[in-house]
C-alpha cells in the first residue's frame, strides 16, 4: 500500500499540473491560412459557395475517404450546410452569410460543442489572380478541446496545415475546371446570313488575339454609341489566312436588324448571304480554337466536302466572356462555307 501511494501520489500532483496548465491556457484562438490563386474571385468564390464542391478538395475527407456525408437541400448560399460522420464523431459546416464574389461566412461546430466562426474572402490582384484567406476562430473553448490543443502542439498545428492543403487542393481544382473544353462537330447547316457592321483588321496571325481585342470592341462601342441594335452575338469573318507568311487579315463584325447607314469611315455595312457550312461548337477557353478549327477543316476533308474559296469563314463568339469569368463556360460557333 505504501508503495502504491508513493506512484498514485505524483501521479495526481501531474495531473492536477496539467489540469491547472490547460485551464490556464487562452480562451480563444485565431489561424488563417492565404493562397494565390490564378483564377478570377468569382470562378473561386462559386466553387466554395456550393458545399457539394468540398469533396474534390477538403482535408478532412482526403484523411477520412469513408466518411459519411450527409447534405442540405440546396448545397449553395445561405444556410446551405453538410454534416460528415467519421470514426472521430460527427461535425458539420453550415454558411451563415454571403458577400457574392467577395466574402462567405460560416459555422463549424464538432459533435454538441459551440460552433466556431470559420470565415473566408477573395481579394483580386491587380495582375488578375485571387488572394483567398481561409480562417477559423473562436471564443470560450470548452476544455475538453483544449486539452486536445495541449496535446496536438496547439490550434495552429491542428488547423494551420489542413487549411494549408485544402488551399492547394482548391487551386488545383479551380484551375483545372477553368482548363476543360469540348469540341462539337454539329455537321453540315445553313446560316441565315445577314446584315452588319465591321471593320478590317490584319496582322501577323500570332498576333490576331491581341489585334481582335483592341479591333472589335471599336465595332461594338459604335452600335451602342449609334443605338443601333444588335441582331445576335459578335463575330469573326476570315478573309485570308497566309500560314507560310504568318499574315492574316480579317473583319470584325457585330450583326444588324437592317443595313445601317454609317458616317464613320472606319467602320462600315456589309452583308452576307444565307450559306451552308460545316459548324463546330467550341465550349471552352478561346485558346483551344485552333484546335476547333482544325477539326472542323479535318471534317470536311473526311466527308468529301469542299470549302467555299471567298468563305464566309466565321467565327461566332456566342458567350460575352466579361458576364461568364470561367473561360470553361465560353461558347464559340465556327461556321466554314462549304460549296453545294
Amino acid at each position: 500500500m505504501k508503495s502504491l501511494k508513493y506512484i498514485l501520489f505524483p501521479l495526481l500532483i501531474l495531473t492536477i499540473g496539467i489540469s491547472i496548465y490547460v485551464a490556464v491556457q487562452p480562451n480563444s484562438f485565431d489561424v488563417s491560412r492565404e493562397r494565390i490563386i490564378n483564377a478570377p474571385a468569382s470562378v473561386i468564390y462559386n466553387n466554395v459557395i456550393d458545399l457539394k464542391n468540398w469533396e474534390d478538395w477538403s482535408p478532412w475527407l482526403e484523411k477520412n475517404p469513408e466518411s459519411k456525408i450527409t447534405y442540405s437541400e440546396p448545397t449553395t448560399g445561405v444556410d446551405a450546410s453538410f454534416l460528415w460522420q467519421d470514426e472521430e464523431g460527427t461535425g458539420n459546416i453550415k454558411t451563415r452569410s454571403t458577400t457574392p464574389i467577395t466574402t462567405i461566412e460560416q459555422d463549424m461546430q464538432f459533435e454538441d460543442y459551440k460552433p466556431s466562426e470559420m470565415n473566408w474572402s477573395f481579394t483580386p490582384t491587380p495582375d488578375g489572380q485571387t488572394k483567398v484567406t481561409w480562417q477559423i476562430k473562436a471564443d470560450h473553448i470548452p476544455f475538453m478541446f483544449k486539452i486536445y490543443s495541449v496535446f496536438s502542439g496547439g490550434f495552429e498545428n491542428i488547423f494551420g496545415p489542413d487549411f494549408e492543403r485544402g488551399l492547394e487542393k482548391l487551386d488545383s481544382v479551380v484551375v483545372a475546371d477553368m482548363k476543360k473544353y469540348s469540341i462539337t462537330i454539329t455537321g453540315v447547316t445553313q446560316h441565315s446570313g445577314g446584315f452588319y457592321i465591321y471593320n478590317t483588321a490584319s496582322c501577323k496571325i500570332n498576333e490576331i488575339d491581341d489585334k481582335i481585342k483592341e479591333s472589335l470592341p471599336k465595332v461594338i462601342n459604335f452600335a451602342k454609341d449609334n443605338a443601333v441594335t444588335m441582331a445576335g452575338p459578335p463575330f469573326i469573318n476570315y478573309l485570308k489566312w497566309d500560314t507560310e507568311n504568318n499574315a492574316t487579315i480579317f473583319t470584325c463584325c457585330v450583326p444588324t436588324n437592317s443595313q445601317v447607314i454609317t458616317t464613320d469611315g472606319t467602320i462600315l455595312t456589309g452583308q452576307i448571304e444565307s450559306f451552308r457550312a460545316v459548324k463546330v461548337i467550341l465550349k471552352g477557353n478561346y485558346s483551344n480554337l485552333k484546335e476547333a478549327w482544325e477539326k472542323a477543316k479535318a471534317y470536311i476533308d473526311k466527308n468529301g466536302l469542299e470549302a467555299s474559296d471567298n468563305g464566309p469563314n466565321l467565327e461566332t463568339y456566342v458567350t460575352d466572356s466579361k458576364n461568364y469569368p470561367n473561360p470553361a463556360d465560353w461558347v464559340t460557333e465556327i461556321y466554314i462555307a462549304i460549296k453545294d
